[in-house]
């Protein structure tokens, strides 16, 4: 999509959502996220939809990915008060909030989903460091959650950081991400999400990673013929207010939110488990001849050798902030076992 659509499909958007919000009054609570309604953020958006309406006389009207435009729409939107909530990964607020790129530091969250699920509850980092991030933003930060491990689908096999030399890997518009695969020895490449089966499909791209959920749901694996799991990363997402929206609500709606929240987290979390092996059960039965390839632990230590200077490169962007940020990850990880 070009700027001047992006721009467009936006302003086209925010008037029908101010429209929308003169008819139905304060009483409606307007939350976009970035995937399709049955997909993970889907789930969580439904349930705290249901939760919200059943303890209170709000309603929340819902905007799967694509309704109000690309990423920067809905966060523009939800900046400007038009959108009360959004769903969107630390990977599309990367240029906002430049600490929240630590989680595109490889190797740094576990794959285990309880394990995940704990660290999310009770990390210091993210429930206490990560909300004034965002408030700075205009922002408040109601949660964060895993969405899955993150896999690499591709036109060949990778075994190896060689295997992507001049590989074109899409990614999301997040510089820490950028420099992720320029470790692995991969040619990064910047796309927004509508244009990635597109460019697959006519070559101008020749790879993508997302979890496997997401593989199976976007039919990646149409225009991709082989799947390879290393291990670096876990998708993470990050359910969000418009600040001024939520600091003026009376005490009786933010306890309706976050109990909302709570619950909705703690059924994702749920939701998840053997959805990852259920998604690959499903590419393999509509495509059998996808190659699907998990690295062992040797095929991986030149990718975790990498890693170190992706690192380096995060605390290069976000100076004192990010290493104090990112040391107590490590803390808060090292607390649930990892």
């Amino acid at each position: 999509m070009t700027n001047l659509k992006r721009i467009l499909t936006g302003t086209a958007a925010a008037a029908a959502l101010m429209a929308s919000a003169g008819i139905a009054g304060a009483e409606t609570w307007r939350y976009a996220f970035e995937e399709a309604i049955t997909d993970v953020q889907g789930v969580f958006a439904t349930k705290f939809k249901e939760e919200v309406e059943a303890n209170s006389d709000h309603t929340i009207q819902l905007f799967p990915y694509g309704t109000l435009g690309e990423s920067a729409d809905t966060m523009e939107q939800t900046q400007a008060g038009i959108l009360q909530f959004v769903d969107q990964s630390p990977g599309f607020t990367g240029s906002l909030i430049p600490e929240a790129q630590v989680f595109f530091v490889p190797y740094l969250l576990p794959q285990d989903t309880e394990k995940l699920g704990e660290f999310f509850r009770t990390s210091k980092a993210i429930n206490e460091m990560f909300p004034k991030f965002y408030a700075d933003q205009g922002l408040e930060l109601l949660t964060m959650f895993p969405e899955g491990e993150v896999c690499m689908s591709t036109k060949e096999p990778v075994h190896s950081p060689e295997d992507l030399n001049e590989v074109k890997v899409r990614v999301m518009t997040n510089p820490l991400l950028v420099e992720n695969y320029k470790a692995f020895g991969a040619t990064p490449t910047p796309l927004p999400w509508g244009e990635v089966y597109g460019g697959l499909q006519t070559g101008i791209i020749q790879g993508q990673e997302n979890p496997m959920f997401w593989i199976e749901s976007a039919k990646m694996y149409e225009v991709t013929d082989v799947i390879t799991c290393i291990g670096h990363n876990n998708f993470t997402t990050a359910v969000m207010a418009n600040k001024d929206f939520y600091d003026g609500l009376p005490e009786e709606d933010q306890q309706v939110i976050q109990g909302a929240i709570d619950t909705a987290f703690d059924h994702i979390i749920g939701y998840q488990k053997g959805l990852h092996q259920e998604s690959l059960e499903k590419i393999l039965e509509d495509k059998p001849s996808m190659e699907v390839n998990v690295l062992s632990k040797e095929e991986r230590a030149p990718f975790v050798a990498a890693a170190e200077q992706v690192e380096d490169k995060f605390i290069e962007m976000t100076g004192d902030s990010g290493k104090e940020l990112l040391e107590q990850f490590k803390a808060d990880l090292e607390a649930v076992g990892e």
